[in-house]
């Protein structure tokens, strides 16, 4: 059977290598991000090359009607989503009493609010119909505090809380809920985050590499995935409950300044 996959963030990056694994797949698509001409670029893309339908929805997610206008559009066109994947966000760097307010506030809102609004929007259908599969990207900097990314590093850490906490009261259905934390990966973000000649983007794992993670561990029902990590940041990960946190946010404040 084939099954429609919602996918935020599709113009770029994770979220654009997650729905042309997904089309490879056999599966439709319904794309989202603010762009436009790079929506309808994939668009194209997909149903040239893997016969499947693809709809674009342009919205900017950092409004606060965006998820309730994503969901009626859907349902106005009869789309059933089977696969909700929640991958649009961003980051910022820099002192959080220093930065931008309005940057932060557009942050927490696209990171944690439309998130959390899309997946309350779409679960009930899929709580009724008993089936269906979240996949919420979130970041290994869900696990620390992230001096100079603060309120990123926050964000994140609510994606994860939040995936996990509903994953289990959703266990006695079949609808599964992942949480995919890549480590630094090669996509816009650093750029946009301002942080490209920061140490912890200098080793980056490729988009696909990190998307064919959460993907597959979306479709196995897995409670969350780390992906993008090399050997180091891997044992680094695993030391984290018995290192003091003074010393972890020292070391990832170092990692996150500019050269």
């Amino acid at each position: 059977m084939v099954k429609t996959a919602l996918i935020t963030g599709a113009s770029s990056g994770i979220g654009k290598e997650l729905a042309r694994i997904h089309a490879k797949n056999g599966g439709n698509l319904v794309i989202v991000a603010r762009s436009e001409d790079k929506l309808k670029d994939l668009q194209g893309e997909l149903e040239r090359t893997q016969g499947v339908e693809v709809h674009v929805i342009v919205k900017d997610l950092t409004t606060t009607s965006a998820a309730q206008e994503i969901y009626n559009e859907a349902k106005n066109k009869g789309i059933a989503v089977d696969y909700l994947i929640n991958n649009a966000g961003f980051g910022g760097h820099g002192k959080f009493h220093e930065r931008d307010w309005e940057d932060d506030l557009a942050m927490i809102h696209l990171n944690v609010v439309a998130l959390t609004a899309l997946s309350r929007k779409f679960l009930p259908d899929f709580v009724n119909r008993n089936s269906g599969r979240i996949l919420n990207v979130s970041s290994t900097a869900s696990l620390m505090p992230g001096p100079l990314q603060a309120v990123y590093f926050a964000t994140k850490a609510y994606v994860t809380s939040f995936s996990n906490a509903i994953a289990e009261e959703l266990s006695d259905t079949k609808v599964t809920v992942t949480a995919l934390l890549p480590g630094a990966t090669e996509t816009d973000f650093a750029e946009t985050a301002g942080m490209a000649d920061a140490d912890l983007f200098q080793n980056t794992f490729s988009a696909r590499e990190v998307a064919q993670a959460g993907y597959d561990a979306m479709l196995q029902g897995k409670l969350e995935v780390m992906a993008g990590l090399t050997f180091g940041q891997k044992v680094m990960m695993k030391t984290l409950a018995i290192t003091p946190k003074k010393l972890v946010m020292k070391q990832v404040r170092k990692l996150q300044e500019k050269k």
